[in-house]
């Protein structure tokens, strides 16, 4: 019987220590990512060695699937994680990339893309967002999107009171512009990519509706239907000074925080990586997360965005999830100290009863030894 309570506690100690071994890379992960949950750069990090370990070739799959894109920006971004991650990359791929990057810059590309940012008003790269920004700098684009969303509304059609709203923000935005000699560039910059994302479909769906709601805060519908009833493009100093009566500045802090965000990331990410942040963002703190994201990744921000998706932010896979590692772990760590405490306990009574064995019978063998000895002097005469 001792002998079979030995065999359970050693046997126990096994299967804990078995288990512990197999928990513990998970529970530390879990306990570092719990950690990190607040730092983006930090949890970004971890994630992708996670995603990395279990296989190597995702950055070279993602640079292929951005070079058939013709997206050379996306590629060169998966380079620069690459050298951070010291993942080699083959030299004809890399020679690929150099190419299409070198086109994508070229004198004639970026007149191109110019132009059809600024008659358009849309942009998804540098040379595009450059020419929207120059339409909304010199008042064109944003006097455009207002009078025509305004006239949506003034006549009862449907309007897009996002595109309404961050247009008129952009005018007072525009104005301080001018005043601090481009202090407030990247705020331009910033409100420009929400609208032209927001009109391309690429703002992630409750960004649109945080954004939506604060719009329409900002905004005074009335007074801008009689602005725009009589405003044009053609008139433009008549034309802002009517639609910014109907402009509540006083409300427009969120959105001004949001374009300021969206500014940071365009700065240290580019263009397309703002763009990026904004078709996964569910909100404003999303944004804000991903500015102090770009700002410690820089170039591989797009490459970061692209691997873990909104991951990349804040913790999406559940801390109760991450937890339940960590417990499983301390469990098996406790049951592994506890069967060592079982089986040490049993060992020594087992080796206790045995010496106690030896013991008694030492002393039956002397008691035995005593009695078979004759007695001696004159009693045993007798």
């Amino acid at each position: 019987m001792k002998r079979t309570q030995i065999g359970l506690a050693l046997a126990a100690t096994a299967v804990c220590a078995v288990a512990g071994t197999w928990l513990w890379p998970h529970a530390r992960d879990a306990a570092a990512i719990l950690a990190a949950q607040d730092d983006p750069a930090e949890l970004s990090d971890l994630q992708l060695n996670s995603a990395l370990r279990n296989d190597r070739t995702v950055i070279a799959e993602n640079i292929e699937a951005a070079l058939a894109a013709k997206d050379a920006d996306l590629a060169e971004s998966f380079v620069d994680l690459a050298r951070a991650k010291n993942i080699s990359l083959e030299d004809e791929l890399l020679r690929r990339i150099a190419d299409a990057v070198a086109e994508q810059k070229s004198s004639a590309h970026f007149v191109k893309r110019f132009a059809t940012g600024l008659v358009t008003g849309n942009a998804d790269d540098f040379a595009s967002l450059s020419g929207t920004v120059a339409g909304d700098l010199f008042v064109f684009g944003d006097i455009r999107d207002v009078v025509r969303e305004g006239k949506h509304l003034a006549m009862g059609e449907d309007t897009d009171r996002l595109v309404l709203g961050l247009a008129t923000a952009g005018l007072a935005v525009t104005a301080a512009t001018y005043i601090s000699v481009g202090g407030v560039a990247p705020v331009r910059a910033g409100l420009t990519l929400v609208k032209d994302a927001r009109k391309v479909g690429r703002l992630g769906e409750g960004l649109t509706e945080w954004a939506g709601r604060s719009a329409r805060d900002i905004v005074d519908a009335p007074v801008l239907e009689n602005a725009v009833v009589s405003g044009s493009v053609m008139r433009p100093g008549e034309t802002i000074s009517a639609i910014q009566a109907a402009f509540h500045a006083e409300k427009a802090g969120g959105l001004v925080r949001l374009a300021k965000d969206v500014g940071r990331v365009s700065e240290k990410a580019g263009m397309r990586g703002a763009l990026d942040t904004l078709r996964i963002s569910e909100g404003p703190e999303d944004v804000a997360r991903a500015a102090r994201l770009a700002e410690s990744r820089g170039g591989q921000t797009r490459a970061v965005l692209k691997v873990l998706g909104r991951g990349a932010l804040l913790l999406v896979a559940g801390a109760f999830n991450l937890t339940l590692w960590i417990f499983g772990a301390l469990l098996a760590l406790f049951g592994f100290l506890s069967s060592i405490k079982a089986t040490a306990e049993r060992l020594t009574m087992s080796w206790l009863l045995r010496k106690k064995a030896r013991l008694l019978r030492k002393q039956l063998a002397a008691a035995a030894l005593a009695s078979d000895v004759p007695l001696a002097g004159p009693v045993a005469q007798g």
